[in-house]
């Protein structure tokens, strides 16, 4: 009886100790819980006094003027900075540009001592944030893209509740994520300030950089010239970018063989010409000087290149 009786007592105190570990996480987790702010606009508004403020320093952030454009250098990388939604300023492309070229072309320099190879390294360097850019506007706009039916469902559902458009769009701006929140939110603000919603939905399909933005602005533009229910058309457009999107899926998955194709073809080559050198270096070693031999490496990489050209114009579509 003692045994067990000692059995007992021990269960019971490792389970008040239990309980009460339990209690203490869980009131220092309520201690520090916050309130998770979706989009980089919210996070503003809760840093300054008021809307005014936020829409400015996001503005500013990103470099934006009122007419929606980057400084005055040149437009087409001023507009994958806006695409990007990269909070940069006004001038931290050609920045980064700079920056890049420089080191670029130093580690090419001190790798080769070879002051063509530095030439190279820096005009490449020039063009290595560029592309960064790009692909980060591109990601961006996928993103906004599948946001953009929730987002107009949310803005339909508020419109047949009785919501003027502007508590419509803020709605959208406070419960979805970025980058459509903050774009919506830019849009809303101005609204509140005396932009008209057809101007404010373009400037913000102009940040954004996709076709399916172009055509919610015309579907807004077309309702305020010529009225109409604006919930039925925006559910109608949300319908639209759904089976765009679908449709964009299917593409996908019927070219999935020649993009599968494309990447072997680039990348076995490469493969098996590192695997050579590095079991058997005197393979190449012995003929690299023979001007032949460089001759046809450039033919081949000229070759490579077109055929990517080839294939990558057999498998995109664009819908």
């Amino acid at each position: 009886m003692g045994i067990i009786s000692n059995t007992v007592i021990y269960i019971l105190i490792f389970a008040c100790a239990f309980l009460v570990m339990q209690l203490v996480i869980g009131v220092s987790r309520q201690g520090a819980r916050k309130v998770k702010l979706v989009n980089t606009r919210m996070k503003l508004m809760a840093r300054k006094n008021n809307s005014v403020e936020a829409l400015q320093a996001l503005k500013q952030s990103r470099g934006l003027t009122d007419d929606n454009q980057v400084g005055n250098l040149l437009r087409w990388l001023n507009t994958i900075v806006i695409h990007s939604g990269l909070r940069i300023g006004a001038h931290g492309l050609y920045i980064a540009m700079s920056g890049s070229a420089f080191v670029v072309g130093t580690l090419a320099f001190i790798f080769t001592f070879n002051y063509l190879y530095f030439a190279l390294g820096f005009l490449g360097g020039f063009g290595l944030p560029v592309l960064v850019v790009m692909f980060i506007a591109k990601r961006r706009r996928k993103k906004a893209v599948t946001q953009l039916p929730d987002a107009l469902d949310v803005i339909v559902r508020s419109l047949r509740a009785g919501h003027p458009v502007p508590v419509a769009i803020d709605l959208v701006a406070r419960e979805m994520s970025d980058p459509i929140g903050s774009e919506f939110g830019i849009a809303g603000d101005e609204i509140t300030y005396g932009t008209e919603l057809g101007s404010s939905v373009q400037r913000m399909a102009n940040r954004i950089g996709h076709g399916d933005f172009d055509m919610l602005a015309a579907t807004v533009r077309l309702q305020a010239s010529t009225g109409g229910n604006l919930a039925e058309l925006l559910a109608s457009n949300a319908k639209m970018v759904r089976d765009r999107q679908k449709m964009r899926l299917r593409i996908k998955a019927a070219s999935s063989e020649g993009r599968m194709s494309a990447l072997i073809l680039n990348v076995v080559p490469i493969l098996l010409f590192a695997a050579v050198n590095i079991m058997s270096p005197e393979f190449y070693g012995d003929v690299s000087e023979v001007a032949f031999v460089k001759q046809g490496l450039i033919a081949a990489g000229i070759w490579m290149i077109i055929g990517n050209l080839v294939i990558r114009k057999m498998i995109n579509f664009k819908i």
